[in-house]
């Protein structure tokens, strides 16, 4: 028995090392260097939502599932719709002086609203060694009115909440986010808000499966960034967001390629580049919403991997990987390679609800995002610096090579992830 089953994973590992080999010719660090440095390029302006730049950027991985010969979702590689797009006016005044409108942010139901510090208003402040985004989820999920003073050192995270610009019906609270480092005195800050539909797509392709074509697998990363802002002391204006996402979609469309060239998919794989990650989730939440989520095996949402992990090369982590066995299944299939998937190791900062993994996983998909990004350390996270120069093309090539190699089973329907267990999911 012991020779026999020496026999079985000796077999498996050779398995998988042939199909590494093989894999080298599709997925490598030449070939994911031309579509990095494309999506990554001052040519896409940022990749903002709803302006040139992102529809810039739509078309050209439209493009790319095209030449990869996977096939367009009801005709179209370009899942459109529509969201509510708000902009904001911003008046008044804080401790006597007018007030910089760029550093004033709401949050709130309301189409108006006034906050003075006559009003019923409860002061918080965000240091610089706390973490902003688990302020904002419990506060959101509140009641009342909120003035919160964020410390410059989150000025990057100020900035994705004031570029938001979205209505939340579902509000309950009022949140006046302040950028500085002392609570005023006196306050009175007005915001108008005038709110048109606006057009979004997503970017959308798949590879039918050969025997359980309704059992579907997903690989998925969002293409927005934050576009183009003031310009620093080198000229320099454009957030390029080569990590954030170009990275992620870089390794989508790769993958793309590879499974086309494979032909023997069981399952349904379904390739998805999200816009509206930045501003609320918006493509991820519109694609979840054209699936039977019971039908949909896994999602492996792929979010900055252009980076060394913790670990260093060859390794990556995935979020809520206690949640289903998802992350078991892709290290058999690593058996004989040298990469390696590890927990989240950044708990605290609740990353699995933060991506576009979310909406699935709330249904109970296995639904994760895998990453290298050292999200307590990453310096050009949320900067004009996040630029394809900053990227390790090798090890970005290894990690989307060790994502095909890892879902293999799962793409073949031998296995199929445990479900998220809902009840346990706030």
């Amino acid at each position: 028995m012991r020779k026999y089953l020496f026999t079985v994973v000796s077999a498996l590992s050779l398995a998988t090392i042939t199909n590494a080999q093989q894999i080298d010719k599709i997925i490598n660090a030449k070939a994911v260097e031309q579509i990095e440095r494309k999506l990554s390029s001052d040519e896409m302006q940022g990749r903002k939502t709803f302006t040139p730049g992102i529809d810039k950027a739509a078309e050209y991985i439209a493009e790319e599932f095209r030449k990869s010969g996977i096939q367009p979702v009801k005709g179209s590689y370009l899942q459109e719709f529509s969201v509510p797009q708000t902009e904001f006016i911003i008046s008044g005044t804080v401790d006597g002086s007018p007030v910089n409108p760029n550093n004033v942010a709401f949050l709130s139901a309301r189409e108006t609203y006034t906050l003075t510090n006559d009003s019923t208003i409860e002061k918080i402040t965000i240091k610089a060694t706390d973490t902003p985004q688990v302020v904002f989820r419990r506060l959101q999920q509140s009641t009342g009115n909120y003035l919160i003073l964020v410390d410059t050192a989150h000025a990057q995270v100020f900035i994705s909440i004031r570029q938001a610009r979205r209505i939340n019906p579902a509000m309950k609270s009022n949140l006046v986010f302040l950028l500085g480092s002392t609570q005023p005195s006196t306050f009175a800050l007005t915001l108008n808000k005038k709110t048109e539909q606006m057009p979004l797509k997503n970017v959308v392709g798949m590879i039918p499966g050969k025997s359980k074509p309704d059992e579907i697998v997903i690989f998925s990363a969002h293409y927005d960034h934050l576009g183009i802002g003031p310009a620093d002391a080198n000229g320099d204006s454009i957030y390029n967001g080569a990590n954030d996402d170009a990275a992620g979609t870089t390794a989508v469309i790769m993958l793309a390629n590879y499974f086309a060239k494979k032909k023997d998919n069981a399952r349904t794989i379904v390739f998805a580049a999200f816009t509206g990650e930045e501003v609320g989730g918006f493509g991820a939440r519109h694609f979840s919403g054209q699936f039977d989520s019971s039908k949909v095996m896994a999602m492996f949402n792929i979010e900055m991997i252009g980076t060394d992990s913790k670990w260093g090369k060859n390794s990556a982590y995935i979020t809520g990987y206690e949640k289903t066995d998802l992350g078991k299944i892709l290290e058999k299939n690593l058996a004989g390679t040298a990469f390696k998937f590890y927990p989240d190791p950044y708990p605290e900062q609740q990353l699995f609800y933060r991506s576009d993994n979310a909406t699935l996983a709330r249904q109970g998909v296995a639904a994760h995002t895998i990453s290298t990004s050292k999200m307590d350390s990453e310096k050009f996270y949320h900067t004009k610096d996040d630029e394809i120069e900053t990227l390790d093309m090798n090890n970005m090539a290894e990690i989307i090579k060790a994502i095909a190699l890892s879902s293999t089973s799962i793409i073949a329907g031998k296995d199929t992830p445990t479900r998220v267990d809902t009840k346990q999911l706030r």
